[in-house]
């Protein structure tokens, strides 16, 4: 008798991803993705919001502890730091489009009680949820990508992502068959996390500015 593999053990998005559709359309078929593991233990999918005519498409890692119980992706203090850079930097938050390069919570947690910790997801893992950013670009179509943290530069740019080498530089590269630029920087949780706090803030909000002046 030959077992029957389960979506998740194929690690990719794509079956789920519809052929057409806007923004609703994707939101709706992401809430039923088995792309992956990682849609067992995570309480929903936490898609992309925002504006789908948005000029700048920020892209972080995956939704945290608040965002995967809200359904909404920066909803916690990291969003909130987030709005603050962006509007110093003079981007208006409310005019970009926030999403993550993984699109469900990826947690560690020593018992049912115990807060969920995050874990970063692996490059299985990023690879799998693609597609669902491959289709929010395609709608979006955004003008510039503000790639946030790591996990998410590794996920659009590959394994050999060093965002400490390129982080406040715009960077033209082809991403899912499109030619893109990119301004890459910081995850806005290293900046609470930072023994420097204001220091590790006023980075950020350097690298935002730059994202700002490439916008024109």
């Amino acid at each position: 008798m030959v077992a029957i593999k389960a979506p998740e053990d194929a690690y990719t998005a794509e079956p789920f991803v519809p052929d057409r559709g806007g923004l609703a359309a994707l939101r709706r078929a992401a809430a039923e993705c088995r792309g992956c593991p990682l849609h067992r233990d995570a309480t929903q999918t936490v898609f992309g919001d925002g504006n789908k005519d948005a000029r700048v498409m920020l892209v972080g890692e995956q939704p945290g502890d608040q965002e995967d119980r809200q359904g909404k992706p920066f909803v916690g203090p990291a969003g909130r730091l987030l709005d603050r850079a962006l509007e110093e930097a003079g981007i208006d938050p409310s005019e970009a489009y926030v999403t993550n390069a993984v699109k469900h919570f990826k947690f560690t947690q020593a018992e049912p009680r115990k807060r969920r910790i995050h874990k970063a997801p692996s490059l299985r893992e990023m690879t799998a949820c693609g597609p669902w950013l491959a289709a929010e670009l395609a709608v979006v179509e955004p003008e510039l990508i503000v790639v946030l943290g790591a996990t998410a530069g590794k996920a659009l740019l590959g394994s050999s992502f060093r965002v400490t080498q390129v982080r406040g530089t715009v960077l033209e590269e082809e991403i899912h068959g499109r030619p893109e630029r990119l301004v890459p920087t910081v995850h806005p949780s290293s900046v609470l996390r930072a023994d420097d706090r204001e220091a590790a803030y006023r980075g950020l909000l350097s690298d935002l500015k730059v994202a700002a002046q490439a916008l024109g």
